[in-house]
């Protein structure tokens, strides 16, 4: 064989893997950035003579199996970004390649999961520091601004553990993916209900605004007129929310990545008020009904100001 002959064999072996790599690009199934329809269940990995834990489902027989109570929770598949840290990276790494009806299980290492446990994190404490009712074995506490639960209490002392009640615990998680999710809203709704914790309604519009801007010539100034577009994303806020601490202390968060992620120019937040819904409803806890709560002069400015953005709604401008 000639170098020349060895050359056009070369050539040809990289044409072909570059031909499989742009092969696999286009039709090699899910990829980062897609948004998928996922049911999983997460348990612990037991050791001998243990038996696994439930972490987490979507399914509410299999909750309803481990004695959690379901009627208050909401199960079903859940909509994910893949890759955008929502779940543990194994685990959205697996999906990577995977087509609709696929199944799978992967592993989670205790490191990566919740962490190793760390003795140095149980520390003996005066049991005067926990409240009496919670001075009892496996009894959650926080103590110093840490969280932590009860693992044995003698005499006056009380072992506390400050680990996370998983550390230490491999992770093994059984997915099937349901569906590609297309529809942008519902991608949308998928990153509030991540941070918040809830399910809202939301729809993305395009808007028409007329701006003004300068442009400068050799006669001066001129100010012109222009019909711009913009994409808004309008959330329609529950009355749970006014009442929801992840939704309360992440919202700007969630309009920063949602403003990133889609393409928009604003974020609006809007609140309905109907007349029905305010029928007795002036003895709300802690507002106007003489139920303990502070009076409006009482508050800090800080504090009004947060009471003013759950009466009027937010709007939030990238």
């Amino acid at each position: 064989m000639t170098e020349n002959d060895e050359e056009v064999d070369e050539n040809e072996e990289a044409e072909t893997e570059t031909e499989a790599e742009a092969e696999a690009e286009e039709g090699g199934g899910i990829q980062e950035g897609d948004y998928v329809l996922l049911e999983y269940t997460a348990t612990t990995v037991p050791e001998e003579d243990d038996d696994e834990r439930l972490v987490d489902t979507t399914s509410e027989e299999r909750a309803a199996d481990e004695g959690i109570d379901t009627e208050d929770q909401e199960f079903g598949p859940r909509t994910v970004e893949v890759g955008g840290g929502r779940l543990f990276e194994e685990v959205e790494d697996a999906l990577v390649g995977k087509e609709v009806g696929d199944t799978g299980e992967v592993t989670v290492p205790a490191e990566d999961a919740f962490g190793e446990h760390d003795p140095d994190d149980v520390e003996t404490v005066s049991a005067k520091k926990i409240d009496e009712d919670d001075r009892y074995p496996g009894a959650q506490v926080s103590l110093d601004g840490r969280q932590g639960y009860v693992e044995t209490i003698i005499g006056g002392r009380a072992r506390v553990d400050f680990n996370h009640p998983l550390a230490g615990e491999d992770v093994s998680y059984d997915f099937e993916i349901s569906e590609v999710v297309e529809d942008e809203e519902e991608q949308a709704a998928s990153v509030i209900e991540m941070y918040a914790g809830t399910d809202v309604d939301v729809e993305i519009d395009t808007v028409t605004e007329t701006e003004t801007r300068v442009e400068e010539d050799d006669e001066g100034e001129e100010e012109i007129e222009e019909e711009v577009e913009k994409r808004v994303l309008y959330i329609e806020a529950t009355p749970e929310m006014s009442m929801n601490q992840q939704w309360l202390f992440s919202k700007q968060q969630i309009a920063d990545e949602l403003m990133h992620d889609f393409d928009l120019e604003r974020v609006v937040v809007r609140e309905t008020f109907d007349h029905d819904d305010m029928q007795g409803g002036m003895g709300m806890p802690g507002m106007m009904g003489g139920m303990g709560g502070d009076e409006l002069e009482d508050l800090d400015e800080e504090e009004i100001e947060e009471v003013a953005e759950e009466i009027e709604g937010v709007e939030i401008d990238e």
